[in-house]
Parts: C-alpha cells; structure tokens; sequence
C-alpha cells in the first residue's frame, strides 16, 4: 500500500484504469461496426452503378472495418461485394475463392440462423460466379446447396443483411444465374415459381422483373421482356431507370427490332436518346 501511495496512486486507481481502457476499446469497436455497416450498403450501390474504382475502395474499408469491429456478418457481406467486384472484373476464380472461404469461416458455422442465411448468400455469389465463368453444372449444384440450406431455416426469410435469404431469394437468384448461364428457358422456368409479392423488399421484387425482362430478351420474347420491365417501373421508378443493366436491355430492345410508343416512352423515362 505504501508503495502505491509513493508512486501518488490512490487504492483501486489501477482497476480504474483499466476499466477505463476496456471502455475505450469498447467504444472505439462499436464505432468500427458502424463504419462497416455504412460501408457495405455503399459498396452495393457502387457496384449498382458500375462505379468498381470506388467499389473497390468501399468494399476493403467494409472489410477492415468488420474485423477491426468484430463483426463477423459484416465481414462476410464485405467478403460477397468483394467477390462480386472480382467477378465484374473476370476474375472468376478469386471471386469463387473469396465467397467460399468466407463462407467457410468459423465465424459462420454456429448454430445460429443469421449465420448459416449469411453462408447461404455467399454460396449463392459463388453460384452466379461459376455461372458467369460458363460452369452450368458448377452453378446449379452450388444454387441447390443454397436452397437446400435455406429449407433447413424452414423456408423463414431472414433480412439482416444482402436483402434476405430464404427458398424465395434463392429461387430468385436462380433466374440471375440461369441467365448468365445463357438459359433463359430455364431462368423464365424458375421465374414461374416465385411470387414477387412474397420477396423480402422492393430492390428485390424490382430484380425478379428486370431479371425476367432479360430472360424473355434472351428469348427473343421482345414483347414479354417490355411488360416485365414496365413491371420492375412501377415498382421502383428509380432503381429501373439508373441501373446500368437496365438501360442496356432497354437500348438492346430499340435497336434489336421494332419499336412500340410503349418502349420509346420507357426509353425517354431512362434518359435513353
């Protein structure tokens, strides 16, 4: 005691000290999950606009941030726009790598529901990067991994992060993957079982109709793909004008044949001239 009173500390100023420390530690983890949360949403919406120099950007501060703020969901939707990035980029075997080491962290295989849907979605990327490599065999086995994996949630929809995962999210990314697959007959097949009412937001329910637009393109069902994609308008004005996927599929429909009032009028809506 005496010794502590000669270095002028006072009896407990050490627990003190060190309550303090944790404390700050604390605060300043809290304050890297957040960043991360910000970061990751961010990310998506530069992928969104094909704005990958920043994606890039956005998509390695999600991820150190999540692991400087020891949050492992965070960390893995930082790790599935990542993937997505490489596979923009066409490289489809480290966005293959990405997603499935990330979903084959520890951290995920709890027993907790948010974590096996988090593995689920980063099975479902890893799904759609085989298909975009011409893996058609690889993308259906890893999209029948995923729905088997969210029958076993007991086909609940589980919304913390990426939009959801359940039977119906899987089964929408069955028509984006059965398209980059080049088979549209099947992804217009996966369509007809799904019930877009039923899909966890309007950015969701939005995709299954510009999906469905691009599997009738694909078709050549010129005059299908334009009702589906006045469908995805109104349900989000917004997300069908700006996307840059969509207004491609627009300009493929003015200059791949006739054209209608109806898909001028669409195109004028998307600044398309």
């Amino acid at each position: 005691m005496a010794t502590v009173r000669q270095q002028g500390q006072r009896p407990g100023s050490g627990t003190r000290v060190r309550q303090a420390r944790l404390a700050r530690a604390w605060a300043l983890a809290e304050h890297q999950a957040l960043l991360a949360e910000v970061y990751v949403p961010t990310t998506r919406m530069l992928i969104k606009l094909d704005d990958t120099q920043l994606g890039w950007m956005a998509a390695d501060r999600a991820r150190t941030t999540a692991h400087a703020g020891n949050s492992p969901l965070v960390a893995a939707e930082a790790a599935r726009n990542l993937a997505a990035l490489a596979r923009k980029a066409g490289w489809h075997e480290q966005a293959m790598r990405i997603a499935l080491d990330a979903a084959d962290h520890p951290t995920l295989h709890s027993p907790s529901p948010r974590h096996a849907a988090e593995r689920g979605l980063l099975i479902q990327s890893a799904a759609y990067t085989a298909a975009r490599a011409g893996d058609r065999e690889g993308m259906r086995e890893l999209t029948d991994e995923a729905a088997a994996m969210a029958a076993r949630l007991g086909g609940i929809m589980l919304r913390d992060h990426g939009g959801g995962f359940g039977t119906s999210t899987v089964a929408l990314h069955r028509i984006s993957a059965e398209n980059a697959a080049c088979d549209p007959g099947a992804a217009v097949a996966a369509a007809h079982t799904i019930a877009p009412a039923g899909l966890p937001n309007v950015e969701r329910r939005c995709r299954y109709h510009t999906d469905v637009a691009t599997a009738y393109a694909h078709g050549g069902r010129r005059d299908q793909s334009l009702h589906a994609l006045l469908n995805a308008e109104r349900c989000s004005p917004e997300e069908t004008h700006t996307r840059p996927a969509v207004r491609a599929l627009v300009t493929g429909l003015l200059i791949g044949g006739r054209t209608t009032p109806e898909l001028r009028a669409l195109a004028t809506r998307c600044a398309i001239t």
